[in-house]
């Protein structure tokens, strides 16, 4: 099972995509107004007369299978719509800016600005209908919090993150749950920043579909840099935490999602045989229950070593469910992983530098300039309590990372399909050759 990580077809153009996605920059900044690679709009149309011949049939005779393909392809239909008929506008416009009457000169002078922004915008639209989903795009999420370098000091950090997604979420009115919430017992009488608790590890489940694709990008390393609360000549200490975001089968799960427990091919399968599974005495400080129970449980995972150990329940059976849940998570984020990897190792390092691993520094929070800067987008925000409150200045630093894996998801959707082009032009010329 899973002895050679699978890679599709177009993983093996990967090679070239970081040449072809620079020359397709560089050439849409030259024309003026937004101008799509030939090959991705002729995509565009296989798949809108592809949506057009569905529902044509759905009309007749209703399918789910039909409908949900539909439904997929409908945002391609329309942005395609969207895309040609911004363009037909500009093209008259500039038509009549040659006119011999002066009045529809200015007229066509007026509008050419907001039309070519129109078509700008349907041109990003279209470039992102047509861009492949991440697989786990729909699903709800996990989000794994520990401690890195940086001793006492990140526990307290990891603390404040884990309270500020938590912030975040009751903001925007996402369903979460605390998974895993457990804290060291070597801090002593040391405390940090607004009762911060030196955490050891947190899972936090987001529960709405479609949390995996919003909270994807916050997984790596955050590093803080700020003067500890314990620290007495003033010196700035840095330290890092560190986040990991895996997919989570919604606690509801329909039938396909049940399949995917028992199917081999699934990401989400596991041998059952491959698994150890150990119970314990709960650990922790006093109580009834804590240390005379054995509730706890410890999953392994014996091929990959991946272990997961779970005591926040007094019932062993909650612990066991919780524990599988996580496993599964983690060996579905790895296997996606491997695949991945195989991948970036075709890319050049232009394009591998976009892939955000568990060891990049993704962020830094600066106390004392009251500052996060998101490394991968760029983005400053001098706000710092209201990032950490979950507030609308985090929301700005989440959609700016959002825009920017969007954007290299195009610039890659685009030189996937113009090395398809050439290969399928470079065929067609030596079957003509013979």
């Amino acid at each position: 099972m899973f002895t050679a990580p699978w890679v599709c077809r177009s993983c093996s153009r990967l090679a070239t995509r970081s040449l072809l996605a620079g020359q397709t920059l560089r050439r849409r900044a030259s024309t003026g107004p937004a101008s799509l690679p030939p090959a991705l709009l002729q995509r565009a149309h296989k798949l809108a007369a592809e949506h057009a011949q569905l529902s044509a049939s759905l009309a007749t005779d209703f399918d789910t299978k039909t409908a949900k393909r539909a439904g997929e392809l409908g945002s391609v239909a329309a942005a395609l719509k969207d895309y040609e008929t911004a363009k037909a506008s500009l093209a008259e416009l500039n038509s009549l800016l040659s006119s011999t009457d002066a009045e529809l000169r200015d007229l066509a002078r007026d509008d050419v600005a907001p039309t070519t922004a129109q078509l700008d915008s349907a041109a990003r639209r279209l470039s992102i209908a047509l861009t492949p989903k991440h697989p786990f795009a729909d699903m709800p999420c996990l989000i794994e919090f520990r401690p890195g370098p940086g001793g006492l000091e990140s526990r307290f950090f990891t603390d404040s993150l884990f309270k500020m997604y938590q912030a975040y979420c009751t903001r925007k009115g996402y369903r979460f749950k605390v998974v895993k919430y457990e804290t060291s017992d070597q801090a002593g009488s040391a405390s940090g920043y607004a009762s911060e608790s030196p955490l050891q590890e947190a899972v936090l489940e987001i529960e709405d579909e479609g949390a995996y694709e919003i909270f994807r990008a916050e997984a790596g390393i955050h590093r803080v840099q700020r003067v500890p609360s314990t620290e007495k000549s003033g010196r700035t200490h840095t330290s890092a935490a560190a986040l990991w975001v895996l997919p989570s089968l919604a606690e509801n799960t329909t039938s396909d999602q049940e399949a995917d427990f028992s199917d081999p091919e699934s990401d989400f399968y596991i041998d059952v045989s491959e698994v150890k599974s150990e119970v314990m005495r709960a650990r922790g400080a006093g109580g009834q229950h804590v240390n005379k129970t054995e509730s706890a449980i410890r999953l392994t995972h014996v091929p990959t070593g991946i272990a997961v150990s779970m005591q926040d329940h007094r019932s062993q059976h909650r612990n066991r469910e919780a524990a599988w849940k996580v496993l599964r998570s983690r060996l579905a984020q790895r296997r996606r992983e491997e695949r991945e990897e195989l991948a970036r190792s075709l890319r050049s390092s232009v394009l591998a530098k976009n892939q955000v691993t568990r060891g990049d520094k993704i962020r830094t929070y600066n106390y004392q300039q009251d500052r996060c800067t998101d490394h991968r987008s760029g983005v400053d925000v001098h706000n710092l309590p209201d990032v950490l409150a979950g507030g609308e200045a985090f929301e700005r630093i989440i959609e700016s990372v959002r825009e920017y894996l969007v954007q290299n998801d195009i610039e890659a959707a685009i030189a996937d399909e113009q090395v398809a082009a050439n290969e399928q032009a470079a065929a067609e010329a030596k079957g003509a050759k013979k």
